[in-house]
């Protein structure tokens, strides 16, 4: 169906997004069935690893069925690398020459997994950032401007193709520096954007150097990724007072897929994509799984349709929990609270408080007269933890700095529990990003 038929709906997919939740489970285990069943026949790793467990095609019968396939890590996905056929190894499902999109994952938790699509793939992630976007009010008289890199990450590169799938105009930015791209939004009248939130507000920043007011021009909807911090509220609420626009957050993954995303509704949680995937939440202690609302845990995820290297119960390490309420768009996808909080990697515990990095976020990003940039860094004073956080200034806020502090501080205590060792740097010293921001350090790991 073409956008300009369809215009008229709130959905991208009227039919799925709105299936009864018991028709929903039947199409996801229908669907698992299916890539299951295709995986074990054409993937060697996947094949040893469920003979290994005891497990065929013909034992899926229900959804609690499922839950007896092992789990799979990135860890493995390295290992699998390193044997035939070059580069992908043994869980490849498709012959080499179907193989038409490379992509890598960013290597910021090791070395890169490398990622093959067929065709028929790359045009499944596309149809899911046609849900996404459709959601977040895109629509085919939009300009969107593309500011990121087109490299070897997946990155937008789906959301480019999406746009131009709903009808949308694409400009890309790719080898503009900032300053080159803000004037190219001022120029053409771009009325959408995506990009992580760390560069949404390094260009504001340098927008205003160039004497650009950022929410004067024609941007109304920016799409983030990459990051928690569009769905952290502080950090939410930055963005769009900045660009005076509506800031929508999405999650996914090189190896998964783009698999949840914030409606227009913006109703303080992500859609679980549930048309094409299944996600599990898995208390990271117990093994226990939750469907109650409430308890964080670690997602376990399935991609569906992903068929060259299959996706099927990924331990992803991403930290979420269900939603209580409905959404009041309307859809029957199931809600992520808060969206994704952060990794299980990366919550930590400090003096005995289990610490996560987003919560840090919230607090510096709610501060009046404070900087967008911060870093935290855990160490050891003899065996005493320490937690320091680096945080600017805004100019022309300097003689605030007690008062700031003494929020700053309070705060910190009473959203986390914990001190803080506070280190006040002169504005715009702290490392800049155009992606992925690496703000948290944990260096009692590498001791």
């Amino acid at each position: 169906m073409s956008a300009a038929i369809k215009e008229w709906s709130r959905y991208w997919n009227p039919i799925v997004e709105a299936l009864p939740k018991e028709k929903t489970r039947r199409l996801q285990l229908e669907k698992f069935k299916r890539i299951f069943a295709w995986t074990y026949e054409r993937s060697k790793f996947h094949r040893g690893l469920y003979e290994k467990a005891g497990i065929r095609p013909e034992h899926i019968r229900s959804m609690e069925d499922i839950r007896r396939v092992p789990t799979v890590e990135k860890s493995m996905m390295r290992d699998i690398q390193r044997k035939d056929p070059f580069p992908y190894g043994d869980a490849l499902c498709v012959p080499l020459e179907e193989v038409s999109e490379f992509r890598q994952t960013s290597g910021t938790t090791g070395q890169p997994v490398y990622q093959p699509d067929t065709w028929q793939d790359w045009e499944w992630w596309a149809e899911c950032w046609s849900y996404i976007l459709w959601a977040q009010g895109y629509r085919p008289s939009d300009r969107v401007f593309l500011p990121f890199g087109y490299n070897v990450f997946v990155a937008f590169w789906a959301g480019h193709y999406a746009a131009e799938k709903i009808g949308a105009e694409v400009v890309p930015g790719g080898v503009l520096d900032t300053q080159a791209r803000i004037l190219k939004i001022q120029e053409l009248r771009c009325t959408a954007m995506m990009a992580t939130p760390t560069y949404v507000l390094g260009m504001a920043d340098t927008a205003r150097k160039m004497g650009i007011d950022p929410g004067g021009l024609t941007i109304r909807r920016i799409t983030c990724a990459g990051e928690p911090g569009a769905s952290i509220p502080a950090t939410k609420k930055r963005m769009e007072d900045a660009w005076n626009a509506k800031v929508f957050d999405h999650a996914g993954a090189t190896e998964i897929g783009a698999w949840c995303f914030e409606c227009d509704a913006q109703s303080g949680g992500l859609h679980v994509n549930e048309a094409f995937f299944l996600v599990e939440i898995q208390d990271p202690e117990t093994g226990e799984y939750i469907e109650e609302p409430g308890r964080r845990g670690k997602m376990i995820i399935t991609a569906l349709d992903r068929m060259a290297q299959p996706c099927i119960r990924f331990d992803s390490k991403d930290m979420i929990e269900w939603s209580a309420e409905p959404c009041p768009c309307g859809r029957s996808f199931r809600l992520i609270k808060g969206g994704v909080v952060g990794r299980a990697d990366d919550i930590t515990k400090v003096k005995g408080v289990l610490l996560a990095p987003s919560a840090i976020e919230e607090v510096v990003r709610s501060i009046d007269g404070l900087g967008d940039e911060f870093e935290v860094i855990v160490d050891k004073v003899g065996d005493i933890d320490r937690i320091t956080l680096k945080i600017e200034v805004v100019k022309g806020r300097e003689g605030d700095r007690s008062r700031i502090e003494a929020r700053l501080k309070d705060q910190l205590r009473l959203k986390t529990n914990l001190g803080y060792n506070l280190e006040f740097h002169e504005y715009g010293k702290l490392p800049r990003y155009d992606v992925k921001a690496k703000r948290f350090k944990d260096l009692r790991k590498i001791h």
